[in-house]
């Protein structure tokens, strides 16, 4: 099943895709499309936060249990759960449960104060994920002089990420299970993952056969999506990034690009 990105951007002035999947267990692609192109991927690049967490804790600089208080600087809504509820302080483990899960905005903010934010974009080079990056924290409004995008990102380094996580090439194991856990709570299934028709509040661990984890970004002029399905005998990686004018109204002619994309992969990982 092949998809024809190029008509999309055709039929659709102004949007840009760059999409790519891969089988990495014998390398087979299942499609790619300007793999290599920079885009605004919005939420996404928070894994690079979670990456680095994990690997501060694997070098003993933290642990999982140390705790965090939320400042009023850092509250937003929106995206997220922590907003709602009363607690300020919580585990450096739970501020990156919703960071994965409902790819919280406020426990962005605050993990990313902890952390900071240039160790984390020194992380993400000295990975050499050198086009893709987390830009900012999360404002809004967007003071003038901020970056103009939260995060960036070519689909051909998100596949990488992915291969690199589902292979253990840079966390130990027990914090590359962490991860994949923390991802594997994305509630997020309205992009290519609409495909597998997955129960959205549970589906780490197999359901009809598939099992994922993935992380989307989404504004008004963005969706991304990228993560790993799984069957019991294929793992395929992807991700598909789209943007497009402000003020064009695409918002549905790109997730039905993205849930056929999705189709692709689901295709492609029942052969076997």
């Amino acid at each position: 099943m092949s998809i024809d990105f190029a008509a999309w951007e055709e039929r659709l002035p102004g949007l840009r895709v760059s999409a790519f999947a891969l089988d990495l267990d014998d390398d087979t692609v299942v499609f790619e499309h300007r793999s290599d192109l920079k885009l605004d991927t919005a939420s996404v690049g928070k894994i690079f936060l979670l990456h680095r967490l994990l690997t501060e804790v694997d070098e003993g600089l933290r642990s999982l249990e140390d705790t965090v208080t939320r400042r009023p600087v850092e509250w937003m809504d929106n995206s997220g759960l922590w907003y709602l509820l009363q607690a300020d302080t919580l585990s450096l483990h739970d501020v990156a449960a919703l960071i994965g899960a409902v790819s919280d905005n406020a426990a962005t903010n605050t993990l990313c104060r902890v952390i900071g934010l240039p160790v984390v974009q020194e992380h993400t080079r000295a990975l050499g994920y050198l086009d893709s990056g987390l830009d900012d924290v999360v404002r809004w409004p967007r003071p003038p002089g901020a970056p103009v995008t939260l995060s960036h990102a070519t689909a051909a380094d998100l596949v990488r990420f992915v291969r690199r996580t589902a292979e253990g090439a840079d966390l130990s194991l027990a914090s590359t299970d962490t991860l994949q856990r923390w991802l594997g709570a994305g509630m997020d299934l309205s992009m290519v993952a609409s495909a597998f028709r997955l129960d959205p509040l549970a589906h780490y661990g197999y359901d009809r056969d598939v099992w994922l984890w993935n992380k989307t970004g989404t504004i008004s002029t963005v969706r991304a999506d990228m993560g790993l399905v799984m069957s019991p005998t294929r793992r395929i990686a992807y991700a598909v990034l789209a943007n497009w004018e402000r003020g064009t109204d695409v918002r549905d002619d790109v997730l039905e690009a993205m849930r056929q994309a999705g189709e692709a992969v689901r295709v492609e990982l029942g052969r076997r």
